[in-house]
This record gives C-alpha cells, sequence and structure tokens, in this order.
C-alpha cells in the first residue's frame, strides 16, 4: 500500500551540530517547511533524543566535540536507523565520497542554502518511501484512483485522466498528507524539490488545473483552498 507516514503527523528531522546558532537556524527553517524539529549538541544527546522521541531524518554535523559526526554515522548505519544527511565545512570530494561510504545517505558542504537542505531532506525521505512502497502502487478518494507505479489518475468510470509530471507530483503531495492546509511553499518542497523554476503563482495553477480535474457534479469539492494560508485536501485516501 502507499506509504503514509508523514500523512499522520509532520516527518521529524533532528539535527545534530555543536553550533548553537546553527541548530536554532535550520530548527526553525525546518519547521517554516512543515516538519517537526528538535535538535542536539552532540552525538550522546542525539542519541537521548532518538531514544525518546525517535525520528525520520537526521542531520548531522561532521566535525563535533566528543564522537565525530563519521564516527556516528559509522555506527549507527544499517537497517532501523533513520536516513543521514551529512553536514561539514569539509567540502571536497574526499571527504564526501567518504561520508556516503560509511553510510550518509547525502552530503552537504556548509554553509549551505536552507531551502536547499530542505529540498534535500525531502528527497532522502521520498527515495526511503519509495523503496519501501516499490510494489505500491494504489491509492482511493471520493472514486479516483491514482495509479502512483503508473503515474495515472483513474476516473470514478475508470476512464484515465491525463495529469501532467506537475500535477502528478502535486496530487501525490496531497493524497501522501490529506486533511492538512498545506502552504503554497510546502508544496513547492514536496512537489517541486524548490525547483528555482517555479513559483508560488505558478502552484496556485497547477492547483486550479488539478481541481477541475477533479471535479464532479454534485460531488464535494475535494482540494479546498484556505484563505491566507494555502490548500487542503479534504477528503482520506485508502489503499
Amino acid at each position: 500500500m502507499l506509504a503514509m507516514t508523514d500523512s499522520a503527523q509532520p516527518p521529524r528531522v533532528l539535527i545534530c551540530d555543536d553550533d548553537a546558532a546553527i541548530r536554532e537556524g535550520l530548527v526553525e527553517v525546518f519547521e517554516r517547511a512543515g516538519f517537526t524539529a528538535y535538535s542536539a549538541g552532540d552525538v550522546a544527546a542525539m542519541e537521548r533524543q532518538l531514544a525518546a522521541k525517535g525520528a525520520d531524518l537526521i542531520v548531522l554535523d561532521l566535525m563535533m566535540p566528543g564522537e565525530d559526526g563519521l564516527s556516528a554515522c559509522k555506527r549507527l548505519s544499517g537497517k532501523g536507523r533513520p536516513p543521514i544527511i551529512m553536514l561539514s565545512a569539509l567540502g571536497d570530494d574526499a571527504d564526501r565520497i567518504v561520508g556516503l561510504e560509511i553510510g550518509a545517505d547525502d552530503y552537504l558542504a556548509k554553509p549551505c542554502n536552507p531551502r536547499e537542505l530542505v529540498a534535500r531532506a525531502r528527497a532522502v525521505l521520498r527515495r526511503g518511501r519509495d523503496a519501501d512502497t516499490s510494489a505500491a502502487e494504489a491509492v482511493r478518494f471520493a472514486g479516483f484512483r491514482l495509479d502512483i507505479a503508473r503515474r495515472e489518475l483513474h476516473d470514478p468510470d475508470g476512464v484515465v485522466i491525463p495529469l501532467s509530471a506537475g500535477e502528478f507530483r502535486l496530487l501525490r503531495a496531497f493524497v501522501e498528507r490529506p486533511q492538512r492546509v498545506l502552504s503554497r511553499e510546502q508544496l513547492l518542497d514536496y512537489a517541486f524539490d524548490n525547483d528555482s523554476d517555479v513559483f508560488d503563482r505558478a502552484v496556485d495553477v497547477q492547483v486550479s488545473r488539478l481541481r477541475k480535474k477533479l471535479e464532479r457534479r454534485g460531488s464535494p469539492e475535494i482540494i479546498r483552498t484556505v484563505r491566507g494560508e494555502g490548500y487542503l485536501f479534504a477528503v482520506k485516501p485508502t489503499a
């Protein structure tokens, strides 16, 4: 069935960095993007947070006092631990390769663009979700059937409704996060990986086009506009 772990609650990101200003800044960036974010100042504190709260993703600094990020990543690597994005002021290829070889899922040099980090986090979580649901692959809502593997939308009569690539990504973002208000910025993150060529107005246009394809006379509105906040997918999908 389609994984919807983040439809019930926002994805949880744990930021581990010994620089308090960086930790606080990244917590704010991720929370604005719709994550639940919390932080730790060293590996020992990170592991306490993991035990107490869990995490869907770890953003881990490479160089820290005590156990460093590389050692922690290597020790934590394996099935069952959250994916890890390594951050490091050491940005050359050799450091990046070492980080990836010991089990990091992605690697970014510091300082990095916060929006790029959020986009990378989305991509890492999506890859993990896709790997867990490789056989997936359909979800139903309001009589429609969205075939994830084939990227096809079938209406209640079984007719295939053509979707552009952007409309498909947008609809998938909605069905994975139903009954939650999503801002335009969140939809950019979820559906477009913060593509620099996509702007808030383009999100509105895509939503309008998608909404028309989901309209059925006498049926309730599926995508609702929440004035001043964003959009809400009003129905609950099923497998």
